[in-house]
Order: C-alpha cells, then structure tokens, then sequence
C-alpha cells in the first residue's frame, strides 16, 4: 500500500478530530470533539504559522503531525512547536512518524522556523528515539511550566 501525507486543509478538521480522540484514548484522556474541531479551525485561519498533516495508507487515514509557530526572543524570529504527532497503532513500524516529520520540518524551514520544540512522556522512549534522530533533546537546565488562562 502505498503512503500519502498531505498538508490538511479546513476540509480535514473531520479526519484529524477522529485522529486527535484516537491519540487522546490511548493516554486514556477524553476528547471534547466540538472543542478539537474549534482548535483545528483556529489553527487554519492562521496559515503562516499554523499547519497539519494526514498520512494516509490504503486510502486511509493513519496519522496526523501538527505544526504551531510563534516569535522567539530567545531564536529572534520563530520557532515551531510539534504540537501533536500520532500514528495509529496498525500502521506504526513503518516510517510514518518519521514521514510526518520529515515534511513538518521542511515546510517549517520554508517558512523561516529557526528551532522546533516538543512535549514528550519521559516514560515514552519510541517517540523519544524518533525526535532525537531529528536532533531534537532534553534541556536539563529548564522544565516546561503551564497553567490554563
């Protein structure tokens, strides 16, 4: 079966949601669906920083990656957040993460991304073997602090 990613556009918000609650049910964390088809269309309303991508096997959806840029004062310009990358569990092994990623990242040079960031589970050492073989490592002298506004 051949692999085809492709950029999504408003039209997929329907894919990714289904995407999004697979990935979300297997951290078991429940998926608002509404509010996820809101997010998606805040992120394609903002082209030049926003940008999603379907991997498709078979003719079927079987992983997304999200791309969020924003400027940096620490980068002078801006820097991207991995913002979600999943495969579904029957088509991983494969290089679909990696195909995902691979295209993220080229568009995120086109569009003058100067450093890419990204969340990982400590606990998940395959997605943490994939983001490394793109360069990308811990910061031991910093931690991620969020809070919700």
């Amino acid at each position: 079966m051949p692999l085809e990613i492709r950029q999504a556009t408003s039209a997929d918000i329907p894919v990714l949601v289904d995407l999004m609650a697979d990935f979300y049910a297997e951290a078991a964390f429940a998926l608002d669906r509404e509010w996820a088809a809101r997010s998606f269309t805040a992120l394609f309303a903002d082209p030049a920083r926003n940008a999603a991508w379907i991997a498709w096997l078979g003719g079927k959806p079987v992983g997304h990656a999200v791309l969020c840029a924003r400027h940096s004062m620490e980068f002078g310009g801006l820097d991207g957040s991995i913002d979600d990358l999943y495969v579904r569990p029957s088509a991983r092994r494969r290089g679909i993460g990696r195909a995902l990623l691979a295209r993220l990242v080229a568009h995120a040079r086109a569009q003058g991304v100067l450093a890419l960031h990204v969340e990982v589970a400590p606990a998940n050492a395959a997605a943490q073997a994939l983001y490394a073989a793109l360069g990308l490592r811990p910061t031991p002298d910093r931690h991620l602090l969020v809070t919700r506004l």
